[in-house]
């Protein structure tokens, strides 16, 4: 894609990341350059940009989808998209199916804005967006990291849930945005943006805001060994050259302006991680910024993504620390390890539901080594472990206060960081940096007219669309049946492609870290 701007502030450094905002099923989600199409299954929010969402009734085409396949997309308005979903209904109720509906690309030239309400000066500004035909994105200030945003969706959302609207689905804040998933045939997503344009004359007076809050301290294994092992993955079969290779850590410390690791380590264990959102990177997994904002180490996301995190790795992107809440891709610059936010099974006396942190909770680490945080691990699951939680609240004016009392030493540790952060792009342009990034989308392999396939030989071709991650055989080795010849990696999947006859290596042509397509070539037989 072309970027309209050169990064994303205090988001992160590349033009993708923003703060993080709800997400839509069906949403187009640039994690980088590389567009993901987000399936129910999906985070409930993130930080990166979705220019569009497939509207309800085409999703089903998305099942259909296999590697190699080639998507096209066309622009609708609402009035297409709900004609499309009614069909869609007629034909399941009828059990007949209605003729293909064809259509051509429609833009209402507004960019999926209903309607926008400027700040008064002392509520901030509103914009209502459409995010797909069954979800209103509302966006409250500028985009920015505010806490008072953050605490505006708060009473909205409140106000929605004592409201008890027909046609609301559920709720889902971000940083600075609140998005309500409507049942289109009871309520419009047009309809929902009224009633909450009225409601803002309802909303309490941010100025008396005190919100319930928790104090949880968690273990943290700094730097912990599973976290290395996903960045040596990383290398090997995605990016070796990445500015934030070999060490996470050292990257952060780099592009913040600090004067060692250490510091990068004093400053995360001596925060309070207030939580904003939940299911973040799936399951339950909190974004969170410090309460105090000489706190707030700031870093760009992997681009390309990780292919693989290890469960409740703990991150930070742009202004936001994630605890992963499960395996899977991932973009956050790794610190370390802790603990399961997720308990899908047992339920104990902190685990009252599958989640363990709830909106406004204060997270504070404490370091454990790598091998106690394995045995604290299933000992929390079991409700053998009881983690320290204190009841507390957060309060707007007395953070307000705060924030006046720290402004010297904040807009220091925020010019030095702005420093760094500049110097670290101009690096990234003068590298081709970006250049890079597109590169390792578009490695691929050789192509199978272009191999010399001996007399009575066999081509060993790839079974998937992924990664070579290991190559085990050479020109000229003997292998029989079932030998191991190349190990693939897709998401978190390594596949053994093994010799499927007796033969000799005529030739390899798989290459570590090549992105292949399905049937790609990797190694030739010989009789």
């Amino acid at each position: 894609p072309i970027w309209a701007r050169a990064d994303g502030g205090e988001a992160g450094l590349h033009p993708s990341n923003i703060h993080d905002t709800p997400y839509a099923v069906g949403a187009i989600d640039f994690t980088g350059d590389m567009p993901i199409i987000l399936g129910p299954d999906g985070p409930s929010l993130g930080g990166f940009v979705c220019p569009a969402t497939v509207v309800a009734a085409e999703r089903w085409k998305l099942g259909q989808l296999r590697p190699g396949d080639t998507v096209r997309f066309v622009s609708v308005d609402a009035n297409m998209a709900a004609e499309l979903s009614n069909n869609q209904d007629i034909s399941l109720t009828t059990g007949t199916c209605r003729p293909a509906r064809t259509y051509a690309a429609h833009r209402d030239g507004r960019g999926g804005v209903l309607s926008h309400v400027p700040s008064d000066g002392h509520n901030p500004s509103v914009t209502y967006r459409q995010s797909g035909d069954e979800n209103l994105l509302v966006e409250y200030g500028p985009m920015m990291l505010d806490l008072d945003l953050r605490l505006r969706v708060h009473l909205l959302s409140h106000w929605l849930q004592c409201e008890h609207i027909d046609g609301i689905i559920d709720l889902t804040p971000g940083v600075r945005s609140l998005q309500l998933h409507v049942d289109r045939r009871v309520l419009s997503v047009a309809g929902a943006a009224d009633i909450l344009r009225s409601a803002e004359a309802e909303l309490p007076d941010l100025d008396e805001a005190v919100v319930s809050s928790r104090i949880v301290h968690l273990p943290l294994s700094w730097d912990d060994p599973s976290t290395r092992l996903a960045i040596e993955k990383y290398m090997q079969s995605v990016r070796a050259d990445a500015p934030w290779c070999p060490w996470n850590i050292e990257f952060i410390r780099r592009i913040n302006g600090l004067a060692s690791v250490e510091e990068v380590q004093r400053i995360v264990f001596d925060a309070s991680y207030l939580v904003l959102g939940l299911g973040d990177v799936y399951l339950g997994a909190p974004v969170a910024t410090p309460v105090d904002p000489r706190h707030r180490l700031v870093t760009t996301k992997y681009n390309p993504a990780r292919t693989w995190t290890p469960e409740n790795a703990v991150g930070i992107g742009g202004a936001y620390l994630c605890v992963y809440g499960m395996e899977g891709p991932g973009g956050y610059q790794f610190v370390g390890r802790t603990i399961p936010v997720w308990n899908r099974f047992n339920r104990t006396s902190q685990f009252d539901q599958p989640w363990l942190l709830r909106f406004f909770d204060q997270i504070r680490w404490y370091p454990v080594g790598a091998e106690e945080l394995l045995d604290m691990r299933a000992d929390v699951i079991h409700g053998r472990h009881e983690l320290r939680i204190e009841e507390t609240t957060f309060s707007r004016s007395g953070h307000r206060q705060f924030l006046i009392d720290a402004e010297a030493e904040t807009l220091a540790f925020r010019s030095t960081q702005q420093s760094a952060f500049a110097t670290e792009r101009a690096a990234w342009e003068a590298a081709g940096e970006f250049a890079a990034a597109d590169a390792a989308f578009g490695r691929t392999g050789a192509a199978t007219e272009a191999i010399e396939v001996p007399s009575g030989g066999t081509v060993v071709e790839s079974v998937l669309t992924a990664v070579v991650w290991s190559v085990l055989v050479s020109s000229g080795d003997t292998v029989r049946t079932g030998q191991p010849l190349v190990v693939l990696e897709a998401m978190k999947m390594e596949t053994v492609v093994v010799a499927p006859c007796d033969g000799r290596v005529h030739s390899v042509l798989a290459v570590v870290g090549d992105q292949l397509p399905a049937g790609s070539p990797l190694v030739v037989l010989s009789s």
